[in-house]
């Protein structure tokens, strides 16, 4: 199959025949009336031809956020376990009128990872947009957790989350050495405040996605230069998975619906996001906050070049005076953004 250059949207075919290439689209926000101003990068599709695989899209976070690129105008690859849900996503987009086809699997399955990709550049002719959803709960205390209840929330959190970004970063990687050039190359993963937190009951789920942020940190480091832009959303989403934490929705339009997500995940995956990677969001309802990194909080040095017990003991019960402690690793400003939260409340 002759594919288009990597930057530039993909125009509708079959996938028994080459697909067209539309005309360059720059991957930069130029402004109107400038050289560079495009209509199809700043119409009301600015994704339209591109490529994107959406996992976990069988139902609630990632569903919403397969239908929004679909409505876009991207032809989406949706990812989730074989079943009746994932099959009335792609039903239910096919009825608005988006291009979609199913790629069920494991995540976490190496198979699945190189036949996701493999079913975008066969069907589509290519990938642009990865964005990784998949995830499970199984909410114990530590004490109280068993060995398969730890492996299967990190396996599909965070192993999920690598399977994909893998072969997506060798194809792109690919890609750009053909071409010589950056590519047009998005990744949209799903961390948690549940890793700012800590959430006491989620020690599974906190660890996967405190892994998932570095893993993004990582690979948008790693990647910069071959065009790929990788960034994390924290989102706060009314689903089946987090329905039992967050209650049941009010009467009338739900802050905390999963529409209100997919905004940022469609705009970070648009030619606006070529200007942002390494980033971490938290959204939900009307609120995008950005975090910022963490600081350090002391510094202290050793006197003679080297700590005693006595020096440790002077110096940090300067800093560390409450009785009980409280863990000091944690972020709790992102708690009051609504009403609503998710994991653990801040103590008085």
């Amino acid at each position: 199959m002759s594919l288009p250059p990597p930057d530039t949207p993909r125009s509708s075919g079959s996938a028994s025949s080459p697909l067209s290439a539309s005309p360059g689209v720059p991957d930069s926000p130029p402004v109107p009336g400038s050289p560079s101003w495009s209509p199809v990068l700043h119409s009301a599709t600015p994704l339209a031809g591109r490529v994107a695989i959406v996992t976990g899209a069988g139902q609630g976070l990632g569903a919403a956020e397969a239908s929004a690129l679909a409505a876009a105008g991207t032809h989406v690859v949706v990812n989730d376990l074989a079943g009746p849900a994932l099959d009335a996503v792609v039903e239910q987009i096919r009825a608005t009128g988006g291009s979609v086809v199913a790629c069920p699997g494991d995540v976490a399955d190496w198979p699945t990872g190189e036949a996701l990709i493999k079913t975008a550049v066969e069907t589509f002719g290519g990938l642009d947009v990865l964005v990784n959803n998949a995830g499970v709960l199984r909410d114990r205390m530590i004490f109280s957790m068993s060995e398969q209840e730890w492996d299967t929330v990190v396996r599909v959190h965070l192993r999920g989350h690598f399977v994909t970004s893998r072969f997506a970063t060798a194809w792109w990687r690919d890609r750009s050495k053909e071409t010589g050039g950056p590519v047009y190359a998005r990744i949209i993963n799903t961390a948690s405040e549940a890793f700012l937190l800590g959430s006491a009951g989620q020690p599974n789920y906190a660890a996967a996605k405190g892994g998932i942020v570095s893993l993004t940190l990582a690979t948008a480091r790693g990647c910069l230069k071959h065009g790929v832009r990788v960034n994390a959303i924290c989102p706060r989403a009314r689903t089946a998975m987090t329905g039992e934490l967050m209650g049941p929705a009010p009467d009338g339009l739900d802050p905390l619906s999963p529409d209100r997500v997919t905004p940022l995940v469609v705009h970070l995956a648009g030619p606006a996001g070529a200007l942002i990677t390494g980033e971490i969001f938290v959204v939900h309802g009307d609120v995008v906050a950005l975090m910022g990194p963490p600081t350090v909080r002391a510094v202290f040095h050793a006197a003679a070049g080297h700590w005693t017990d006595l020096e440790l003991d002077a110096a940090l019960s300067t800093v560390f005076t409450s009785d009980p402690p409280r863990p000091g690793f944690v972020c709790e400003e992102t708690i009051p953004l609504a009403e609503s939260t998710f994991g653990e409340s801040p103590s008085p």
